[in-house]
């Protein structure tokens, strides 16, 4: 009894310092924390008169959305148009970003709910300047970026459907589609991005490999929230989302849904009592023998941040994986250097999200909890990749990043900024960023990447409070094992659509888009190539698509994609395709039909 009652006081101890600690480590963070964001311009500013319907175009993951009110005309000639006009593009554009000039050296299957990592996409197809006249991005859009460099000899071409987007080599890097409101983009390294908004903010996405999302418009104390339907691996779930003004485009910062208590969110900002060891059980999964020259799990967990960190990355790399992600050739990996400047971010979120803890029923505050804190309070900050993302470097070269990959911002950015420099930390090889290179990236997309790593990072925090005690992790006290409580922000939005609706949406508009990528290629083909775009060569012959007994769900939709229909027998689950029924007991294929 003796000993149980020193216990109890030595516990009852760390956790007042520990809550004393985190207390006051947020207001150190934001000790530059930027006045509240500017109201949105006015309406003429704000909402540039397009004619037509106003379409919003924006990344995958998490993206800001963006009015464009572009009209059909806005893209090129009116639908009975047989003129066609080129723009080529010989070198770098100015950038207004001012980041940083030097580069730094520096699941499931264990990692958790790989739901968790939710973002999905990273290419932005569009957005509107105050002045009025649409830019299409560099990432999809026929021509320009969002404020950022234009790779060399990118050359667009105006057609009667909209506009298409070539390389130097002749290949379609992007087009927009009028009609349709869609907007695709064509990754360096093999990936399809498809973006369809309507007037009302409502949006559909597909990336690579039938991964998606259905966005839902929603109000709350007078501003428009959004909440995300997620299908990706065969995984359905939801995540919410603000729209907030910054840099004279929408942002779309991720607001979680549930938060813990003071307690708990002390107990995982902290250093543990003693440094523990982990089995993650990662061994057999493919994956993890795939990146294992990138990524080496901590030996051992002093602090909930390391053990939040690999849980980051792990996430990261897995969705890299089962999206069919290029090999790697000589990669530049993470270093401990580099893992401990991702640690040192991931506890500065941990931070930022017991300040919003504070409060569940408040009106989420944009100006803190998005990249607008981070552009403005002067200090280092590193992201991980949460999608591919073909950027720009310094000397107007395009290459790409994606899931894992880590870069970092430094110094302060202009204020009219839409993109800001970055050095990459680490990255995979091949035709991605190498290390140390300086590039260009919008500021939606960054805003991604900063919703990828709280989301990621949410999760973990569920897989902490849910496993703590076990495996190796420290029990955590009493007071830390609260429920979580749901945010007022999520509680009002209306009931999601179901599983079947999402998948059946994100299935049509990718076949959608196959058809509107032959219109767009074809009218480009039949007018001739623009200045410096030779014809592309003729695409390899497609290898034949396998489906075994025993593949997982992740396995089946990586090779067909989408299903058309889901039908979910609890323990027995059968995902229809136009040619075939495929069936699933326990997670994996029991037959094929």
């Amino acid at each position: 009894m003796r000993m149980y009652g020193v216990r109890t006081l030595f516990y009852a101890r760390c956790l007042t310092a520990s809550l004393a600690l985190l207390f006051f480590a947020y207001p150190a963070l934001s000790v530059d924390k930027p006045k509240p964001a500017a109201p949105a311009p006015k309406a003429a500013a704000a909402k540039p008169a397009g004619g037509g319907a106003s379409a919003s175009h924006s990344s995958g993951a998490a993206g800001a959305s963006h009015n464009t009110g572009a009209s059909t005309g806005s893209h090129g000639p009116a639908a009975g148009s047989t003129g066609h006009s080129a723009t080529t593009t010989g070198g770098a554009s100015t950038s207004h970003g001012t980041g940083a000039s030097t580069g730094h050296a520096g699941t499931t299957g264990g990692a958790g709910a790989t739901h968790g990592a939710g973002s999905t996409g990273g290419q932005h197809f569009g957005t509107n300047s105050p002045g009025g006249h649409n830019n299409m991005a560099t990432h999809g859009g026929p021509a320009g970026g969002h404020g950022g460099p234009t790779p060399h000899g990118h050359t667009t071409m105006q057609t009667s459907h909209g506009a298409v987007t070539r390389r130097a080599d002749g290949h379609v890097a992007g087009f927009h589609d009028n009609r349709r409101g869609m907007d695709v983009h064509h990754g360096i390294n093999g990936s399809r991005h498809v973006m369809v908004e309507r007037g009302d903010h409502s949006r559909v996405y597909v990336g690579r490999g039938g991964r998606g999302y259905v966005q839902r418009p929603y109000m709350y104390h007078g501003h428009e929230y959004a909440r995300r339907s997620y299908y990706r691996d065969g995984h359905y779930y939801n995540h919410y989302y603000g729209r907030s003004y910054y840099h004279g485009m929408y942002m779309n910062p991720y607001f979680p849904s549930y938060y813990y208590g003071a307690a708990f969110y002390g107990w995982a900002y902290n250093p543990w009592v003693n440094p523990i060891t982990y089995g993650w059980g990662w061994g057999g999964n493919p994956w993890y023998g795939y990146y294992g020259a990138y990524f080496t799990p901590y030996p051992v967990y002093a602090a909930p941040s390391l053990w939040l960190t690999d849980y980051l990355i792990a996430n990261s790399l897995q969705a890299a994986y089962q999206a069919n992600a290029p090999a790697m050739s000589n990669p530049a990996p993470l270093t401990p250097d580099v893992k401990q400047l991702i640690a040192d971010e991931v506890k500065q979120q941990v931070a930022l999200e017991n300040h919003e803890a504070a409060n569940p029923n408040a009106e989420p505050d944009a100006a803190s909890s998005s990249i607008q804190r981070m552009l403005t309070d002067g200090k280092p900050h590193v992201f991980v990749a949460g999608a591919d993302l073909d950027v720009t470097d310094a000397a107007g070269n395009e290459c790409a990043l994606s899931e894992g990959d880590a870069i970092q911002l430094r110094g302060q950015v202009a204020p009219d900024a839409q993109a800001v420099n970055l050095a990459v930390l680490a990255s995979k090889g091949g035709k991605e960023c190498p290390r140390g290179d300086v590039v260009s990236v919008a500021l939606q997309d960054l805003q991604d990447m900063q919703n990828h790593m709280r989301e990621t990072i949410d999760a973990g925090l569920q897989e902490l409070q849910k496993k703590q005690g076990q495996g190796g992790l420290p029990a955590a006290p009493a007071a830390a094992k609260a429920a979580p409580v749901e945010s007022q922000m999520a509680a009002i939005a209306p009931p999601p659509p179901p599983e079947s609706e999402v998948a059946a949406e994100i299935n049509q508009q990718s076949q959608a888009a196959d058809q509107a990528e032959k219109e767009a290629t074809s009218d480009t083909a039949a007018s001739g190539p623009g200045p410096n775009a030779p014809a592309p060569a003729a695409a390899p012959a497609a290898e034949p698509v396998s489906v075994d007994v025993g593949q997982t769900i992740d396995q089946v939709t990586a090779a067909l994609g989408t299903p058309l229909k889901i039908v979910n027998l609890g323990a027995k689950k059968i995902y229809v395709y136009k040619d075939m029924k495929v069936t699933f007991k326990d997670g994996k294929v029991s037959d094929v039909q």
